[in-house]
């Protein structure tokens, strides 16, 4: 440390000493009352570190990912929190959150997610019918140009467009056949091409 260092960390404390005296002289009357909302943000900071110190953690329990191995052509899905299994695929250059449906015949996008991938929902002949356990739904019958799952493409696949309120995507087995094989176990939905 040189001069101009010590210096300049001469002036710090100095001055960090003077504010600090300037408050406590200052704030005498409410001085607990001070300490407590000086306690809650340092509570609040070491809580904000903490969360950034451990995000990987918090990410793959909260955000759940799947995994790609190119090498043998796998891809793990683990099981979301609320029981499903989940996958974010680039459908006509766009990313669209799917949860896998093994009873699903179809790829069924909803309203939201087809305007993403590219389509305009309300100029689509529904004359297609789907029976889900709501009932009977209308269906458009579109093709998606192309399906991206990291390096696996997949291109003009047949799919359904729902008339009706979808809150999530499917993703059914006319995608999932494209696997050899569907493997359910410890927990990971397991595609392997």
């Amino acid at each position: 440390m040189d001069e101009h260092d010590y210096m300049s960390l001469v002036y710090l404390v100095v001055l960090g000493s003077a504010v600090i005296f300037w408050f406590v002289t200052s704030h005498r009357q409410s001085f607990s009352k001070n300490i407590q909302q000086g306690l809650a943000w340092v509570l609040i900071f070491v809580g904000v570190l903490a969360a950034y110190g451990m995000w990987e953690d918090i990410r793959s329990t909260v955000l759940v990912e799947h995994r790609v191995d190119a090498d043998t052509g796998q891809i793990e899905i683990p099981r979301s929190p609320d029981g499903h299994y989940r996958l974010a695929l680039d459908v006509n250059g766009s990313r669209i959150d799917f949860v896998v449906d093994t009873g699903a015949t179809d790829i069924v996008l909803s309203k939201a997610d087809a305007i993403r991938a590219g389509f305009d929902p309300e100029a689509l002949p529904y004359f297609g019918r789907a029976y889900t356990a709501n009932g009977e739904v209308r269906t458009a019958p579109v093709e998606l140009d192309e399906i991206r799952l990291g390096d696996l493409i997949d291109r003009n696949i047949p799919a359904s467009i729902n008339e009706g309120e979808l809150n999530q995507s499917l993703l059914g087995m006319r995608y999932l056949q494209q696997f050899s094989e569907i493997t359910i176990t410890g927990g990971k939905l397991i595609l392997t091409r």
